[in-house]
């Protein structure tokens, strides 16, 4: 899960055609973001937008993906703020374990995610931090060795009690990354 932090405050004081277009081109690159790392975009929720590694097809390298297009997430939003001047800040979380999905609805079909995983993602974004990955050590621990993790410490997490969280920020040199350790970062260009 990736919440724009601070968009609601900004989109108040623009034109709603102006605010349509900033959220047509941040998603926009988080889309092609997406798909250059393999990852499966599943929806926008006003200001955040949804995505899962791994689903519909299966692949074992599915943490490294999500920590790549994360760490691409975040260098997109940085530069994407400074090109235009708007306080942006991206808030991410991730956690990995089972999902159930499939297709719902009777109109306007969506593929969609459901369990305890995508509960604990979202809750990593939601009590997460703006600029930063924050992970569950679940999530952390599927990645030692190839990725660096500062430790946040346990908080408070909704239904949950305390619970021990990492921030994800960056690659260990010589650390593999999704596909095998020699491919960059995905970067998205502004559109």
């Amino acid at each position: 899960f990736a919440d724009l932090a601070g968009f609601t405050e900004l989109a108040a004081q623009l034109p709603a055609s102006e605010t349509v277009q900033l959220l047509d081109e941040i998603f926009g690159g988080f889309d092609r973001l997406a798909a250059q790392n393999g990852i499966e975009k599943i929806k926008t929720i006003g200001d955040a937008w949804m995505a899962a590694s791994g689903v519909p097809r299966p692949r074992p390298d599915h943490v490294e993906a999500a920590a790549e297009l994360s760490l691409g997430m975040l260098e997109f939003i940085t530069g994407f703020a400074a090109s235009t001047h708007h306080p942006i800040r991206l808030r991410i979380g991730l956690h990995s374990g089972p999902v159930v999905a499939g297709v719902i609805g009777r109109h306007r079909f969506i593929y969609d995610l459901w369990g305890d995983t995508v509960n604990m993602a979202s809750r990593m974004e939601s009590h997460g931090v703006p600029g930063r990955i924050q992970v569950t050590s679940a999530f952390a621990e599927r990645l030692t060795g190839r990725y660096q993790f500062e430790p946040r410490g346990p908080i408070p997490v909704k239904g949950l009690g305390s619970l021990n969280t990492l921030f994800l920020t960056g690659r260990l040199a010589g650390g593999g990354a999704a596909g095998g350790g020699s491919r960059r970062r995905g970067s998205a260009r502004l559109a």
